[in-house]
């Protein structure tokens, strides 16, 4: 495609030759070939900027940039949010696109919900996908990792790709990481989910509000004119939230007790799962949803949301909320103990998340629950203790380890969760952590190991002493389980 049409679909200014062919786009001056369009974008570790002669070099025959970014021997797209600009065109240049898209986002529950909706929506016969955490799932339940939010190119070119893979439907989350650096624009989204809110990322935004305000972006610029914005209801955030979206023109869908879209009208723990009472569309339901916990029931009945605002009928999608799987890393059954007590495994990393989790396995707990979880290191250092006080209050025995120490010391990052957790253990390793909770539980107890969930590595170390160690919660779970040669 001819670089002035782009540039012209999407209501860019051009300066320079318009009539070069575009054969892809690039942010990393690495990947650029013949005839890419380039991103250079200032950000807090590196400025794109300094690139754009190499990327010339390299053959970008445009550079989005600011105005007053000096580019010579190319085309120059200025814009004073180049991040904005360049996902513009990109998405005018990576088509086809599925024809149904949703996204979610949150503090916690977004890979939840993305993968809950597209489980939904393939049980109703749609060819579905998800984009987040987990990386990309596909129909046939391949899964391939990324970020949670990957960049603008990667995200365009898997949703082509996708599209072109006949997938119609896809899911994805809007971290608030993506949704500042306009690293999932430029596609027409039907209805964007918010789950819920606190604190978390304060490492990289200058506050809550801040924070939520990134969030907020989902419903005042990113989901199309007319669609959908699902919203738990519950506190402040949240009703904020729907303000936000009801201030926009979106139709707004409300799930939750007060929820106007679904109420939820009771919620019974069951050995295996829940049986919820709900309303929708002045008709009472119940549904046996197979999964623990109030927030997992609060991501089901949102996924839910999603896929009755884009045409799914009622009969089908409740239908389908009483055979959702579980979703890897979040409240993952892990393995049993040699003494008969469940482990679970959790993504849990901040207060609120710690605390649900711990939430949804007291009413199965008969013993004791005890905790195991850390805190990363390179973020948020003033949730740290929060976390210890929430899961010493809240847990029966807490251990303290490691989680991703990253660039700092670990015992400085325990130290600093230990300040809130009255009464806790403090064991570095965490293999040797969870060794210890899983030795120490007996019949009637539960464990808890939070933080990692699905992830398959420990990051140690910073820039060029980083280290990817494999680790598994899961794996390292089952092996301290299992019995001994002596008792096998």
């Amino acid at each position: 495609m001819r670089l002035d049409r782009l540039a012209d679909e999407a209501g860019l200014a051009l300066d320079g030759d318009g009539a070069a062919q575009v054969t892809g786009f690039a942010i990393d001056n690495r990947k650029v070939a013949p005839g890419t369009v380039f991103g250079a974008f200032q950000g807090s570790a590196a400025n794109g900027e300094d690139f754009i002669p190499a990327a010339i070099e390299a053959g970008a025959i445009a550079v989005v940039a600011r105005p007053e970014a000096k580019v010579e021997g190319a085309a120059h797209i200025a814009d004073a949010l180049p991040r904005r600009a360049f996902a513009a065109l990109a998405a005018r240049f990576f088509t086809p696109v599925p024809e149904t898209v949703v996204a979610v986002t949150g503090t916690n529950g977004k890979t939840s919900c993305v993968e809950m909706t597209r489980q939904l929506w393939r049980m109703s016969g749609e060819r579905a996908a998800s984009i987040g955490t987990l990386g990309v799932t596909t129909p046939d339940e391949s899964v391939s990792t990324g970020l949670t939010t990957p960049d603008i190119v990667t995200f365009l070119s898997n949703m082509s790709g996708l599209a072109r893979e006949g997938v119609t439907h896809v899911a994805y989350e809007a971290s608030s990481h993506g949704l500042s650096q306009y690293r999932n624009e430029g596609l027409s989204v039907a209805a964007g989910a918010f789950t819920n809110f606190s604190r978390d990322h304060l490492d990289y935004h200058a506050g809550m509000e801040d924070y939520f305000s990134a969030k907020m972006r989902l419903f005042e610029e990113v989901v199309a004119d007319g669609g959908a914005a699902v919203v738990w209801t519950g506190d402040e955030w949240t009703d904020r939230a729907a303000t936000h979206a009801k201030q926009r023109g979106l139709r707004v869908f409300t799930v939750g007790e007060r929820g106007e879209g679904i109420r939820l009208i009771e919620r019974t723990p069951t050995q295996l799962g829940q049986t919820l009472k709900i309303e929708y569309d002045g008709q009472e339901r119940t549904i046996n949803l197979p999964l623990i916990g109030a927030y997992q029931a609060a991501n089901a009945l949102v996924s839910a949301g999603m896929v009755l605002t884009t045409g799914g009928s009622a009969s089908a999608v409740f239908d389908a909320v009483a055979r959702l799987s579980p979703v890897r890393g979040r409240l993952e059954r892990a393995a049993i103990t040699r003494s008969g007590a469940p482990v679970y495994v959790d993504y849990a990393h901040t207060p609120d998340a710690i605390e649900a989790a711990i939430a949804a396995l007291r009413p199965h707990v008969l013993g004791r629950l005890i905790v195991v979880f850390g805190a990363g290191g390179d973020r948020d250092q003033g949730k740290r203790s929060e976390m210890g006080k929430v899961a010493a209050d809240k847990a029966d025995l807490v251990i303290v380890t490691d989680d991703n120490p990253r660039g700092e010391y670990p015992a400085t990052i325990r130290a600093a969760i230990m300040q809130g957790a009255t009464g806790a253990r403090e064991v570095g390793g965490r293999r040797e952590a969870i060794a210890a909770a899983i030795a120490e539980a007996e019949r009637d107890d539960i464990v808890l190991i939070a933080g990692k969930g699905h992830e398959q590595g420990q990051i140690v170390g910073a820039g060029d002493a980083m280290r990817v160690l494999p680790f598994d919660d899961v794996t390292v779970a089952r092996e301290c389980a299992a019995p001994t040669s002596e008792e096998s």
